[in-house]
């Protein structure tokens, strides 16, 4: 498809420029079908103008930073495909237009004809014309393809960006899962392969499924509660979890792995570094097309050491935050509150609901 794309781009190019001369000299000649002719009679020398400045001039010098010699460049060119359009149209469009009238009207005449070559080539009337209509042509297509590969280098780039942002996210959430069996392996818990087979599936899950840009909400969370239950077997009675989460529609989809970060910090920070009765509360529910998405874990009574402000700047929330901005632009809003006893963190995200649900 981006090939065929690619291909019918100049056609696109150059359907426009010669619609918009069509009209101007259909309108001017008062015949659209002399105008057809005398467009494609000129319209090598449009192209010739647009390929000399998008393929030579901007590539060798505007995008290499080199202003002034592109300046010069186009001050140059402009007279000289001026000139190259007036010898068109002295010796064969003006012609062709004059036998085209004189056909239909003997009486017709057309006075600048009877001058030299010269004196018509180098009529300042007329070669301002040339230059205007030369460059506005040129330019329109100019600015299609500069708007074109601007909108396909943010494209290239914003995927590039998200791609390494997963690829930052898959390992951080795989190391810690593997602390999480390395933990219960130790102590040789009955609880070791359903811990195993609940990451199997999350990581079929992150390695096949998450490939897509979108993947469905019920999904998404229910690999979310494959993960809470991976984390309630560790810490068994001594957390105190609270899970309400709203099963959407089926058709709803979502980015992946926007929420699991929130959840797996909340275990990270509060959980296992709260040594009283720690205790996190999860929060999930659809109000007309927004999510909202809320999880609040309690601190340890006396700072980690060198923890700093580990909770919120970790490698998991940072590339939430950044993928949020990626995918999400002012359709979401990510806060936290940072307590002395406590973590609140809420995620509101639009989504593209058909009609609304509650």
């Amino acid at each position: 498809m981006t090939n065929k794309l690619q291909t019918l781009r100049p056609l696109l190019y150059w359907l426009i420029s010669f619609s918009l001369l069509l009209f101007i000299y259909g309108t001017a000649y008062g015949s659209y079908e002399l105008g057809i002719v005398v467009v494609l009679i000129l319209l090598p020398v449009h192209m010739c103008y647009f390929y000399l400045i998008s393929n030579w001039i901007l590539p060798r010098f505007f995008f290499r930073d080199k202003y002034i010699q592109t300046f010069l460049l186009l001050l140059l060119t402009m007279p000289l495909i001026a000139i190259l359009y007036r010898l068109v149209e002295v010796y064969i469009t003006n012609p062709y237009i004059f036998k085209f009238y004189t056909i239909r009207d003997s009486s017709f005449s057309w006075p600048s004809l009877s001058l030299s070559k010269w004196k018509q080539l180098t009529h300042p009337g007329d070669f301002v014309n040339a230059i205007e209509r030369t460059n506005t042509v040129a330019w329109i297509c100019v600015t299609i393809k500069l708007f074109i590969l601007w909108n396909e280098r943010k494209q290239v780039i914003l995927q590039s960006e998200l791609n390494f942002l997963k690829g930052q996210l898959h390992p951080h959430f795989l190391f810690n899962s593997l602390n999480n069996l390395y933990a219960l392996s130790l102590n040789n818990s009955p609880q070791t392969p359903e811990v195993v087979l609940g990451l199997s599936n999350i990581l079929r899950y992150i390695l096949y499924e998450c490939a897509s840009e979108q993947v469905l909400l019920k999904r998404d969370i229910e690999i979310l509660s494959d993960y809470i239950s991976l984390e309630k077997l560790r810490y068994e009675k001594r957390l105190e979890l609270n899970v309400n989460m709203t099963s959407p529609a089926n058709d709803v989809k979502i980015s992946p792995l926007l929420m699991l970060p929130l959840v797996e910090n909340a275990f990270k920070h509060g959980a296992a570094e709260t040594t009283e009765t720690p205790w996190i509360d999860i929060d999930l529910y659809i109000h007309e097309n927004t999510m909202i998405f809320k999880v609040a874990n309690s601190k340890p009574e006396q700072p980690i050491i060198n923890n700093g402000n580990q909770q919120f700047n970790g490698i998991g929330l940072r590339n939430l935050q950044q993928r949020l901005d990626l995918l999400y632009p002012g359709r979401h809003t990510f806060t936290y509150l940072d307590e002395a006893d406590c973590f609140i963190a809420e995620l509101n995200i639009q989504l593209y609901l058909k009609g609304k649900r509650s």
